[in-house]
Formats: structure tokens, sequence, C-alpha cells
């Protein structure tokens, strides 16, 4: 049996969208969905029942239960044909999500959460699931599109080899294009100044772009040939890393990324470029960190 798609629900409504993308993903991939909700209040001695002087119905067991329905309801509206299941953690969101990761081939979450979410795309929390989980993680916003090609960050080093891998598997199942972006420059900010490309100053820029190139078509063969039905669109900027790929990923359904690089894409996700992508990309993201597919 295939490994599951799990998807991370709150009760939000962009862990709802969250479950649509999973469940198309799960159909794909002839997977099992895993429906799962973090909460800690065993460990803060919450009684699950309503309080005695509430309703019968108040209690925090009896919403835990109606945010899951709504979750399964919501995947098999989507994919009838997928086998869902669903199951409540104990713990911290990102510690629960992070231990399903090392049985599932994709993790799924919202762009924002509340409860056992909160924060998760605002701060640690999702750096160290996008960095730490056992398989690749799509962070999912309210209304993602369904048209367009899958773009993929590529640096032409080996930290980005399984995010084209993914990158190829995920357009041949949605039977759409691929954009193979890499970004090169050498961009320096002073003050509130214009940026610098410092590369006008030193290099030969004809011969580097040139050089570029070659690393990019380098990075995708044989990704071709596995996929040869995948119409490829390779594209080699000069220019600023972040605002580029803003810029690219609108259009896109879904973008694809390392989880290190070099360049522009260096610490992609321990710093500022990956709260960019994250917080402001215009389509889903997946993070696939090296080694992953």
């Amino acid at each position: 049996m295939p490994r599951p798609v799990v998807v991370g629900v709150d009760g939000s409504p962009s862990a709802l969208a969250a479950v649509v993308a999973a469940a198309q993903e799960a159909r794909m991939r002839e997977a099992r969905l895993h429906v799962v909700h973090a909460f800690i209040w065993p460990a803060m001695h919450v009684p699950p029942g309503g309080s005695p002087l509430g309703p019968p119905a108040g209690g925090v067991q009896e919403s835990v239960g109606q945010l899951l329905a709504e979750a399964v309801e919501r995947a098999l509206a989507t994919a009838p044909e997928v086998v869902v299941d669903h199951a409540v953690v104990a713990g911290e969101a990102v510690t629960a999500l992070e231990a399903e990761s090392r049985t599932a081939q994709l993790m799924v979450v919202g762009h924002r959460g509340s409860g056992g979410f909160a924060g998760l795309l605002l701060g640690s929390t999702s750096v160290h699931l996008a960095a730490h989980s056992h398989c690749p993680v799509m962070v999912v916003r309210d209304r993602p599109t369904k048209d367009g090609p899958v773009l993929v960050a590529v640096d032409g080093t080996p930290h980005s080899r399984g995010a084209i891998a993914f990158a190829f598997d995920e357009a041949s199942m949605l039977g759409t294009d691929l954009v193979a972006l890499h970004v090169w420059g050498t961009w320096s900010d002073h003050g509130d100044t214009r940026p610098v490309d410092l590369l006008d100053l030193v290099g030969d820029v004809e011969n580097l772009q040139a050089h570029e190139e070659r690393l990019l078509d380098e990075a995708l063969s044989g990704h071709r040939e596995e996929h040869p039905g995948v119409t490829v669109h390779a594209r080699v900027v000069r220019g600023r890393t972040r605002p580029t790929l803003i810029e690219a990923s609108r259009g896109a359904q879904l973008m694809v990324v390392g989880a290190r690089g070099r360049g522009g894409f260096t610490g992609l996700l321990l710093g500022s470029v990956s709260q960019v992508v994250l917080h402001h990309a215009h389509c889903p993201v997946t993070v696939v960190r090296p080694g992953q597919r």
C-alpha cells in the first residue's frame, strides 16, 4: 500500500482548503488520506466533556468531533473514491505533524490556522515543520487555483534535486506544464538607494548567463526523459530572488522549492526568503528537502 497523504486540520477555512488539496493529491497518488487534529487539552488536564453549567454538547470532545467530521466530509466531496481516516493526536501541532510525516508521502497544511495550528506559518513553527518533516510539505492558501503550470525553483545544486523530481511528478499527475525557474545575480542594497547588481561591475554577463543556462539544463537532464509527456519551460532570470519568485508564482497552481540552496536560495527555509515565499506566493508552496520526492 502506498504511504498516506496527511493533512492537518483545526477547523479554520485555510485548513479546509488544505483538506481539498490533500484529497486531490491522495486521488492522484491512489493513496489513503489521513486527517489529523493535534490538540493539547489532555496535557492541560482540561475535561473533554462540557461544563456542568453549560450545554451537554458544548465540550472540547464534541467540538473536535465536529471539525473532524467536517474535514472528512469535505475530503469525500472532493474525492469520493479516496479512503479517508482521521485521528486526534495529543500534543503540539508541529510535534504531532512531524511524527506523522515519518510514514507519509506528503504533508499538507493550511497557510493560517487556529487552535492547535495557530501561527503555523507566522514564526518558528513553520520553519521547523518545513525543515524537519520527513516528507515534502505542501502549504495551501485559502483559494488555490486549479489552472496554470507547476513552478519549480532550481538553484543548480544537489539540494534542489528532490524538488525538481517532485515537480516533474506533480506536473505529470496534474497533466500540466512545468516551469523550471533559475534566478541568478549578485545584488547589493545600500540604504534607500536602488539595488545594484555587482556583476555589472566585475563580470562578463553574457558568459555568466550562458553558464547559468547550462546549469539549469543539466539540472533538468534525466527528468525530461523520465517524463516525456511533460512540457518544460526552462527560464533563466537575472534578478533578485524573492520578488522574481513571487511574481513567477502568479498564475501557477503550485510552487516547489528545495530546503537549501546557494546564492539567492541559501537558507531558503531558515531566513527571509522562506518567509517571503511562504507568506506572499500567489499559489500553494511545496517544500522538498534533500533526499525527498
